[in-house]
C-alpha cells in the first residue's frame, strides 16, 4: 500500500505522506465511515485535502493546514454510529 501511495503521490506532483499524516488520515476516513456513513468516506476526504491545499496556498504551513482540516472534520463528527433505518 505505501509504495503506491508514494508513487500516485508523486505523479500528482505532492509530497509523500508521512507515517503520522497516514494514520491520522486512516483514522478520520474511520471515524467518518463508522460515525458518518460509509459511503461519503471519500468526499469527506477529497473535502480535507482540498482545505488542506487552499490553506497551502494561502500561506500556512502542511502541518498546520492538516492539523485544522483535521480539527474541523473531528469536530463535525457525531458521538457514536449513525442511527439504524
Amino acid at each position: 500500500m505505501e509504495a503506491w501511495i508514494d508513487q500516485l503521490a508523486e505523479a500528482l506532483g505532492e509530497d509523500t505522506l508521512s507515517g503520522r499524516e497516514t494514520a491520522e488520515l486512516l483514522q478520520v476516513a474511520r471515524d467518518v465511515a463508522h460515525r458518518v456513513e460509509r459511503r461519503i468516506t471519500p468526499l469527506a476526504t477529497f473535502l480535507l485535502g482540498s482545505a488542506v491545499g487552499r490553506s497551502l496556498a494561502g500561506g500556512a504551513s502542511r502541518a498546520d493546514a492538516f492539523q485544522a482540516a483535521l480539527d474541523t472534520v473531528q469536530s463535525l463528527l457525531p458521538e457514536g454510529p449513525p442511527p439504524e433505518g
